[in-house]
């Protein structure tokens, strides 16, 4: 199966690596551009055998199934440039959780899904999002998630909850960050242990607590329980963290709000000309 990325940027280069670094797929299966051409000639220099395409049009000829990693409103003029050349048979998946599959379905006489990646899945872990367009066969599906298990755990999931599985998914990675980096300053800050000695012991639990979840006999409640020895430390620790309040509910008020908005410009890019 011959793959094609449009855009090769933060994420379209993460999907791109993790493909050729976990074996999904071979560079002389890929072919890619980008409208920074010394980017993808890059990566043909990174991954001998990967073709660097001239223009996007060349990534459609050239492939079967074409993932389009571009900002929401670049959509269409990706779309004004390949839709001469596409075909019933080929899939075009979005990475963008704004782009709609219906809108992928009327812009395109062609099969349409939708993933939503995170940056863990670079290191072949966490979770991907999987969405189905109405022309993809049961083929097209099987082989999607054949390939995203190579580099994830696939999961299937209604278009209705995109915005936050993808806030638990996608974005997580960068809350946590934050509120581990919280965590580490204000552990230099009360007692004076170095910022790098802090940082290390916190990345280890990280590390360690993913594994316990994963791989141990412990779902968050049970290991939260087992931790929580009453009148201990962690307890008093505990109760300064019950101050945050409905801090998570604003965080997906607040990306819900921009999802909305980024509907309408793309509800706006697609269809002005027919208002």
């Amino acid at each position: 199966m011959r793959v094609g990325f449009i855009g090769t940027g933060s994420m379209g280069s993460i999907l791109l690596d993790s493909f050729i670094s976990s074996g999904a797929l071979q560079p002389g299966q890929i072919t890619a551009s980008n409208r920074t051409r010394e980017k993808v000639l890059k990566l043909s220099q990174d991954f001998p055998g990967l073709t660097a395409a001239v223009d996007n049009a060349e990534v459609v000829q050239k492939s079967q199934v074409i993932f389009v990693c571009v900002k929401p409103l670049e959509f269409k003029k990706v779309f004004d440039d390949i839709i001469p050349w596409i075909k019933p048979e080929q899939i075009v998946i979005s990475i963008t959780s704004p782009i709609l599959l219906r809108d992928l379905e009327k812009q395109l006489p062609c099969k349409a899904a939708k993933v939503i990646p995170s940056i863990t899945n670079s290191v072949q872990a966490g979770a991907s999002l999987i969405m189905f367009g109405n022309r993809c066969a049961e083929e097209d599906r099987e082989w999607i998630h054949q390939l995203f298990s190579k580099i994830s755990s696939p999961l299937e999931i209604e278009e209705a909850y995109t915005r936050v599985s993808s806030d638990i998914v996608s974005c997580g990675p960068a809350f946590m960050s934050y509120l581990l980096q919280r965590f580490i300053i204000a552990a230099v800050e009360e007692t004076g242990i170095s910022r790098e000695e802090a940082t290390f012991l916190a990345s280890q639990m990280i590390v360690g607590f993913a594994d316990l979840i994963s791989k141990g006999p412990f779902d968050l409640e049970t290991l939260q329980q087992r931790v929580l020895v009453p009148g201990g430390v962690t307890g008093a620790g505990l109760a300064a963290l019950e101050g945050i309040g409905d801090v998570f509910n604003q965080v997906f008020k607040n990306t819900h709000k921009k999802y909305n908005m980024d509907l309408q410009e793309v509800s706006h890019m697609f269809y002005q000309e027919k208002k």
